[in-house]
């Protein structure tokens, strides 16, 4: 049911007029990216509610089975190699709930921003690159996207080939290399989709420029 979704939210004093549905890391949890929320120093006139889900608690294989918060397996350390296809569509399905709560709610799907961290991207990219309407933005952190071909190829593809995308990576990052985040963006742009592709000289994680640069992105696409 819609009700036993679980989720941190972040709501606006004004009544909000769009969403951001933001995904953690493998092994976090939903309060994982609520600091961020002040840290955008976004206008009051714009107001964003902030929906952070927590993700199922899984074995994972890779920590010799330890049970933790993952939206899919990780079954080696060549995390592009062999992937948890049913885990990342379980998540996606969740994913999509999340969105129909919000159009619920009112806001409508071209004002609700998919953003996710590491495993969080996976599910945010490839949930907003084949969701059935037209959403607001994907905003992919830290990411990479298994099964590309297949995803933007989906039925529904071709609702969200306008859609902003904000990609960001970490150049030192040892966690899921950059050169999986930099393969991402080389494929979108080539399959024409608006890609802003943004680098950092950090390891796996978020720092203040690109923090400032995604509050930047976020006015631009939601309000302009």
């Amino acid at each position: 049911m819609i009700n036993q979704l679980s989720c941190i939210e972040v709501n606006p004093a004004l009544p909000p007029v769009a969403s951001v549905i933001w995904l953690h890391g493998l092994g976090a949890d939903g309060n994982d990216f609520v600091p961020i929320v002040p840290e955008l120093r976004l206008p009051a006139s714009m107001p964003i509610r902030f929906v952070f889900p927590n993700a199922p608690s899984r074995p994972v294989t890779v920590n010799n089975g330890y049970v933790m918060p993952a939206w899919f397996d990780i079954v080696s350390l060549n995390i592009d190699r062999t992937i948890d296809r049913q885990g990342i569509e379980s998540s996606v399905k969740l994913l999509e709930r999340y969105i129909e709560k919000e159009i619920e709610l009112g806001v409508p799907a071209e004002k609700i921003i998919l953003a996710g961290f590491s495993q969080g991207a996976v599910i945010a990219l490839t949930t907003g690159l084949r969701y059935t309407q037209k959403l607001g933005g994907i905003l992919a952190l830290s990411g990479y996207l298994p099964f590309a071909d297949e995803v933007i190829s989906a039925k529904n593809s071709v609702l969200n080939q306008s859609t902003p995308i904000f990609l960001a990576h970490g150049t030192e990052d040892q966690v899921v290399p950059f050169v999986l985040g930099q393969s991402v963006a080389a494929f979108l742009k080539q399959h024409h989709y608006p890609v802003s592709w943004h680098t950092y000289r950090v390891p796996h994680s978020v720092c203040s420029e690109e923090i400032n640069d995604i509050s930047a992105w976020l006015q631009k696409v939601l309000f302009n």
